[in-house]
């Protein structure tokens, strides 16, 4: 009796399904050098970073929790390949642009989005960041707080929606290339150890009881 309510326990333990954590639906925002590298998550607002001549930004539209979980744009092209058809010219910088508009899986409709773009912004040497995507892909669309909600008209509502915890932030692919980010301390949403461990304990303690009746009855 006692084993077969502790193959329960463990049988109802290794179902419970792993939870999803809360995400925002949102295009986050990328710098990189032009010599390549990772991409880095900005710390400035694209309305407030200035690019120099030669550098890159990316743009991605994906479903994260917070910076720490954004996912980066895919693809490995550097300054020399998006631009190098744009010459240099006095009084104007060269800025390489780099968006992804995400998967099926990040879209609110599920339906595939555009195909990522590279482009060369030609700007003035002072521009912004936000100046130098708005030269390459208009419509740009902005809430009250600034916030960037579209990118070419992409998507064409909503503006940093919360997901519930029923979406699984983790859908999309992580990284250049679509490649996944590393663990971080292994949580998955199953059974700990230590709740494991204590039903083994339990069961321990149990048999030990079983063993002690049988005797006083021998």
């Amino acid at each position: 009796m006692l084993l077969a309510v502790v193959v329960g326990l463990f049988a109802a333990l290794g179902a419970v399904p792993a939870q999803a954590a809360d995400g925002y639906r949102y295009w986050s925002f990328w710098q990189r050098g032009g010599d390549g590298g990772s991409w880095a998550y900005a710390t400035q607002g694209p309305s407030s970073a200035r690019p120099d001549d030669g550098d890159m930004i990316g743009f991605r539209f994906a479903v994260s929790e917070d910076s720490n979980d954004a996912t980066r744009p895919r693809g490995m092209a550097d300054f020399a390949a998006v631009c190098a058809d744009t010459p240099a010219t006095d009084g104007t910088k060269r800025v390489a642009v780099v968006i992804d508009f995400g998967t099926a899986a990040d879209a609110a409709d599920h339906r595939a989005p555009p195909a990522p773009r590279t482009e060369c912004a030609r700007v003035g040497a002072d521009a912004s960041a936000g100046e130098a995507l708005a030269a390459v892909a208009k419509p740009l669309r902005y809430n009250s707080a600034a916030l960037l909600c579209a990118i070419s008209g992409y998507p064409e509502s909503g503006c940093g929606d919360k997901m519930s915890g029923s979406v699984d932030a983790h859908a999309a692919p992580k990284g250049d290339g679509g490649d996944g980010k590393a663990d971080g301390d292994g949580a998955s949403g199953g059974p700990s150890a230590g709740l494991i461990g204590g039903l083994a304990a339990v069961v321990l303690l149990g048999a030990a009881a079983v063993w002690q009746a049988r005797r006083r009855r021998v």
